[in-house]
């Protein structure tokens, strides 16, 4: 029997790539769930999509039975996402968790990612273990990775564990480590008071909750309280993760578990949720626990309109093991009916699309990302507008505001003039500009997140040859010049290719929308003008020319009169069919403009 004293919470935290889910791998070997040599590499990425792209995408828990010093301990190890879209996951898995192994690469040093991971571990008063990880890799260097991290926490040398979760080399040293300095926190109440820091739905089991139960404890066939909604709960099973799901009858003080609810419904365990006793009276609330907000928003439209249906089953199954994704019916005279979806970032939404046409075998057409403005009206009204083709609906906006992001971006100092000159090119407001070592520097800068979702990233990275990591948070809206740009072709709206940009920069937006565009569009038997445009002041075209029948090729010599008459007969036919003749544009050429576009 594991006493509450001997059970460990402990998440691992650490930039994309550093080796989180490598490390997890050497524990799972340590505490003998698996065999070394006998299992596939990364075994909490579960996803083809996490083993393809190398990343972590869900928190994966798991639960570990360890014998030390003649005690049987339990450690339940958080394994959680590195990339700055998956933030939630990981201040979820933190909220249960004592303590935290910061995992730096010994080759790369702090990054953006770790910052932002460690504050707020230290914010929610995590005991923090620093490790530096791959010391058997030749290009280590553990002196300046050990500055590094004194400035980040404050940890000396002799503080900081030095790893390699590739070899081996020590890991158990550090599993110990775990055991000895992190203490569960304990309390005396008995009240139930449980955490729900993840959920998911099962299709012959319903809806699943992931919990940490602080104090109390929660068995199966027994009614408790969600208490926020007051909605009742009925577990019929609760157990503990071991590379799967162990019933066991309690979890009891200081547990990471799951409970199958029977429940259809996921929105009633939304995560934050604290489950208590039925006859609990409301103060036994967990609070803190951050809301997910999406940041970025894009349609998505079937290729083929026959599998509408088909794509809302899948939005609708897909949400219910996402509950960062949200969507809502739209229409598009292009492309007919689909939705309207919110993603926490670029990655997320690239993810979501590849696994709704791998999993539901789907081909989507996906608009450029948009971010949300705020409209304030004449009459002092705030509306919040995720989708810019509304914006036409109001004619008495007094101001538009946009959402400013934090950026903390971390480079080799041999490439900040470029990275100052995008930052100030995205219309960033310097901050902070400090240096980590001799050789890297922390750059913080005020940017729109309008600029970050379109191409920061790839700029970043091309610029800086892939050395640059960059993390934000959302900060405040702020007063924007901004303009709405729309696409006619024919003189006929696009509606799905309005965009939101600043004004400062449309005119350069608008061309270069306008020329990939006539370039992809087929020639009709008509001239085809294809135009951006700020309400009705036209700020770019480009004509598609009509194909020419040769009228003349019939005439041999004679008046050169005939040749006109047939030429200005052409000319009158062309004039008159440009009027009552539609253009008939390929779903194709929408999909490759698209395409290009993101």
């Amino acid at each position: 029997m594991i006493t509450k004293e001997n059970i460990r919470n402990i998440s691992i935290i650490a930039h994309v790539d550093h080796g989180k889910s490598t490390l997890a791998d050497r524990f799972l070997e340590i505490a003998g769930l698996v065999k070394p040599g006998e299992h596939e590499s990364q075994i909490l990425d579960s996803m083809d999509l996490e083993r393809e792209r190398g990343i972590t995408i869900k928190s994966q828990p798991v639960s570990l039975e360890y014998q030390y010093e003649g005690s049987e301990y339990r450690l339940n190890i958080i394994d959680t996402p590195g990339h700055v879209d998956f933030s939630y996951e990981v201040s979820r898995a933190l909220m249960a968790c004592e303590g935290a192994i910061l995992l730096v690469d010994g080759t790369q040093g702090v990054q953006a990612q770790t910052l932002a991971h460690s504050y707020e571990a230290i914010d929610l008063g995590l005991y923090i273990i620093p490790v530096i990880n791959k010391i058997d890799s030749v290009n280590v260097d553990v002196d300046s990775v050990t500055e590094q991290i004194y400035d980040l926490i404050g940890s000396k040398k002799e503080e900081i564990s030095l790893i390699s979760a590739k070899t081996g080399n020590g890991v158990e040293e550090l599993f110990k480590r775990v055991i000895k300095e992190i203490s569960p926190n304990l309390s005396k109440n008995r009240a139930l008071k449980a955490l729900v820091f993840d959920s998911y739905f099962d299709s012959y089991k319903g809806v699943i909750a992931s919990v940490r139960v602080f104090d109390g404890s929660i068995e199966a066939n027994r009614e408790y309280m969600l208490g926020n909604n007051k909605n009742s709960i009925y577990p019929t099973e609760v157990g503990i993760f071991d590379l799967g799901m162990k019933p066991i009858s309690t979890l009891g003080p200081g547990e990471v578990g799951y409970i199958v609810t029977g429940s259809k419904d996921l929105t009633e365990f939304s995560v934050g949720e604290t489950i208590v006793d039925r006859s609990a009276n409301g103060g036994n609330i967990i609070e803190g626990f951050k809301s997910i907000n999406p940041n970025v928003y894009s349609s998505i439209f079937p290729s083929d309109a026959d599998e509408y249906v088909k794509l809302r089953d899948a939005l609708d199954k897909y949400s219910l093991n996402d509950s960062s994704f949200f969507f809502e019916p739209e229409s598009s005279s292009a492309f007919g009916f689909g939705f309207r979806c919110g993603f926490l970032g670029l990655l997320h939404m690239e993810i979501v699309v590849e696994r709704l046409e791998r999993e539901y075998d789907l081909s989507l057409i996906v608009t450029p990302p948009t971010v949300e403005v705020l409209l304030i009206r004449n009459n002092g009204q705030e509306i919040l507008i995720k989708n810019p083709s509304i914006m036409s609906e109001y004619t008495d906006i007094g101001e538009i505001k946009e959402r400013i992001a934090e950026v903390v971006v971390i480079s080799p100092k041999k490439y900040l003039g470029n990275i100052l000159k995008l930052l100030t090119e995205s219309r960033g407001e310097q901050k902070d500009l400090s240096f980590l070592s001799s050789e890297r520097v922390k750059i913080v800068y005020s940017v729109p997140l309008l600029e970050l979702v379109s191409g920061f990233y790839d700029t970043l990275k091309s610029i800086s040859q892939g050395f640059a990591t960059f993390d934000y948070k959302i900060v405040a809206f702020k007063k924007a010049d901004l303009v709405r740009v729309d696409l006619l072709v024919n003189g006929q709206e696009m509606d799905s290719f309005s965009s939101i940009v600043a004004k400062e920069n449309s005119e350069a937006f608008g061309r270069t929308r306008v020329e990939k565009l006539s370039k992809l569009i087929p020639r009709q038997q008509f001239d085809i003008p294809i135009q951006a445009a700020i309400g009705s002041r036209i700020i770019a075209r480009q004509t598609v020319k009509a194909l020419r029948k040769d009228v003349t090729a019939k005439l041999y010599g004679g008046d050169v009169t005939r040749k006109k008459k047939l030429l200005e007969s052409q000319k009158k036919g062309k004039k008159k069919m440009k009027k009552i003749g539609n253009v008939n544009i390929p779903k194709e050429v929408f999909q490759n403009f698209l395409k290009q576009d993101s």
